[in-house]
């Protein structure tokens, strides 16, 4: 099946090469604005090495201005869903290096996404069957880990002692020189959707004493310390960060003031100079508007990077939304599941191949690298 995505009804929806230019990122020059979003599909191997299956679906969409792989555990214990990628390991960069070549073979352009799942997790996946890390012992309610034996629900969790905090920003540290070496062209920092980042940033998941809870200011700490220890590595320049302000996303609820707590952040990831800030708009992969609304637009004031928009985006908001300039890049989600050559769809404003649900999570090429190409589309007919 297929669905006509509609054209630009106004002059001032005209695309006039914004979407479709190319955009300075730090030291990159991306083909595009657009953007592929991470996408979770648990298709590596058992021991978190990503095989021919991932380097082969990248390289289909090498066309994208950026990819962001899905999300790539930093240790052991940063799983939350079997057969997802890792970077802790000497195996896993070799297989990430079979990715960037393919990706970069046909000019594309990639940077992992850096993962820490903290609660949302199960002690299945965890080294020694151990429970779950957080700031504090708050169960995920009504969320799953995808475990060896399908998903199951998430334990109530151990709080991190302090020391075990610091650590984690050196495996993040470590995680983003393994994507060096694999040859990615930079990193993002995932912050959002109700992961470890996340949990430490919001006020009902975080009920620490110590300098990593309380205030706004301490419970903000531990981004910024993982942002400033990746960017020492990669460079500010080519190290991005998610957020999710309003997405209650994995049970975490939004704080009673959002934009307070995220204009804070936003501010002082604006002064590490990082090279864009990758915001979800609403609810993940749910309504764009939620009640009391949210200014999207303070945010990208707040930071002179780039910024990437998120969110239920189609062919016309796009468009409109680089034209107006409210955003630099925008990202694109589940349309390049089906659409491995969605670039080229949208700037012809060609029908979308839909994609097939029960292929998300696991298996092999079927619903993953199987989707035929607007050339092959166009020949059936």
């Amino acid at each position: 099946m297929s669905q006509a995505i509609p054209s630009p009804s106004s002059p001032a929806t005209a695309d006039n090469g914004g979407l479709f230019g190319p955009v300075q990122l730090g030291p990159l020059t991306l083909a595009n604005r657009i953007v592929m979003a991470p996408l979770t599909r648990c298709r590596a191997l058992a021991d978190g090495v990503p095989g021919p299956l991932i380097a082969e679906h990248y390289a289909q969409r090498a066309s994208a201005g950026l990819i962001i792989t899905e999300g790539v555990n930093i240790s052991p214990s940063a799983r939350g869903y079997d057969l997802t990628p890792g970077l802790y390991t000497d195996e896993q960069v070799e297989g990430w290096c079979r990715v960037t070549q393919a990706v970069h073979a046909r000019g594309g352009r990639l940077f992992p996404q850096l993962w820490h799942v903290g609660r949302v997790s199960h002690p299945d996946l965890q080294p020694g069957g151990a429970l779950p890390v957080a700031p504090s012992a708050i169960r995920a309610e009504n969320t799953t880990s995808y475990t060896p034996s399908g998903f199951k629900p998430c334990p109530t969790p151990r709080a991190l002692d302090t020391d075990e905090i610091r650590a984690i920003v050196a495996d993040y540290a470590r995680a983003a020189q393994r994507a060096l070496d694999a040859g990615f062209d930079g990193v993002e920092i995932h912050a959002a959707n109700g992961y470890l980042l996340e949990q430490f940033l919001r006020e009902h998941t975080n009920r620490r004493t110590d300098r990593y809870g309380g205030c706004l200011e301490d419970r903000a700490r531990l981004v910024l310390e993982v942002a400033e220890a990746v960017a020492s590595v990669c460079g500010a320049a080519r190290t991005g960060i998610r957020l999710s302000p309003v997405s209650p996303a994995n049970a975490s609820m939004p704080d009673r003031d959002p934009m307070r707590t995220y204009r804070h952040v936003v501010e002082r990831l604006d002064a590490l100079v990082l090279a864009y800030i990758h915001v979800i708009e609403g609810v993940t992969q749910g309504p764009r508007d939620v009640p009391g609304g949210f200014d999207y637009g303070a945010l990208r004031k707040a930071f002179r990077g780039r910024y990437i928009a998120n969110n239920g985006y189609d062919r016309r908001l796009a468009i409109e939304a680089c034209a107006q300039g409210r955003a630099d890049l925008v990202a694109f989600g589940r349309l390049f599941i089906a659409n491995p050559d969605l670039v080229e769809r949208l700037r012809l404003d060609a029908p979308l191949n839909e994609p097939d649900p029960a292929t998300y999570f696991g298996g092999g090429a079927a619903g993953y690298n199987d989707y035929p190409l607007l050339a092959a589309h166009h020949a059936l007919k």
